[in-house]
């Protein structure tokens, strides 16, 4: 981890019915370069809509995001061009079902980042040996896993070479048997200095991997702190019962 800040959030608030609905309250977060930052909490307290809000999926209905120095929150900025530097993984893995694993993961590059064909196969070939996936490049995605298949995702996000990951709640969706294998990439990348926000419930993860445990509420951050202080002596009442839930 660096002390360079790559993404800075400046009092964000989303608000919906005119207000009467507060998914996020002012939130402000910086993520440095190299750092994992862990976003745990109850269901409904604004953990999904802040990483979504990140990358402008969501928009805010105030604040700002700074990203590499940048407020992409400004109408003139092209924000799909700093989209291409954060990837993202979702609960479901938005595969395109008509494609070879191959064509999922060289689209992007070829499209956007507008590298030949041989350049993005190439590249997709050895992110998916990092991943234990080299055999199914062939393969369609219906004739994968689920756990294969999240993996296929963080790699076709990998392929555009992007400066962070957002992970929102990347195994949710998994049976538990196939949570391990796309933790164990997870783990990789963060070993190997990856910049990854993740919002997720898998606490062993987020004890082991994390440098920042990110604790919300009520679309608000409660508490932030090292792993080892947060799941030790958690300072919030909140936090507290909500790790003698989690913590069986």
């Amino acid at each position: 981890m660096t002390n360079e800040v790559l993404i800075k959030a400046q009092g964000l608030k989303k608000y919906y019915n005119d207000g009467a609905i507060k998914a996020l309250d002012g939130v402000d977060m910086e993520i440095h370069r190299g750092e994992v930052v862990v976003i745990i909490g109850p269901s409904g307290s604004g953990k999904s809509t802040f990483l979504r809000s990140l990358n402008l999926l969501e928009l805010p209905t105030e604040g700002r995001i700074l990203f590499e120095g940048t407020d992409i929150t400004d109408p003139k900025v092209d924000i799909n061009k700093h989209r291409q530097k954060m990837g993202m993984v979702f609960q479901h893995f938005n595969l395109f079902p008509n494609m070879t694993i191959m064509k999922n993961l060289s689209l992007g590059p070829t499209k956007l980042m507008k590298r030949s064909k041989a350049e993005a196969e190439a590249k997709a070939a050895e992110l998916l040996e990092r991943v234990g996936l080299a055999d199914r490049a062939g393969a369609y995605p219906n004739q994968l896993s689920g756990g294969q298949k999240q993996r296929v995702a963080i790699v076709r996000a990998l392929c555009m070479e992007p400066e962070v990951m957002l992970f929102d709640e990347p195994t949710s969706a998994l049976d538990p048997e196939m949570v391990g294998e796309v933790l164990d990439v997870m783990r990789t990348l963060a070993r190997d200095g990856m910049t990854m926000a993740v919002v997720t419930h898998e606490m062993g993860f987020a004890k082991e991997v994390g440098d920042r445990i990110v604790f919300m509420e009520d679309g608000r951050i409660l508490e932030e702190a090292a792993p080892a202080d947060f799941f030790t002596a958690p300072k919030s009442d909140r936090a507290q019962a909500f790790l003698a839930k989690v913590l069986i």
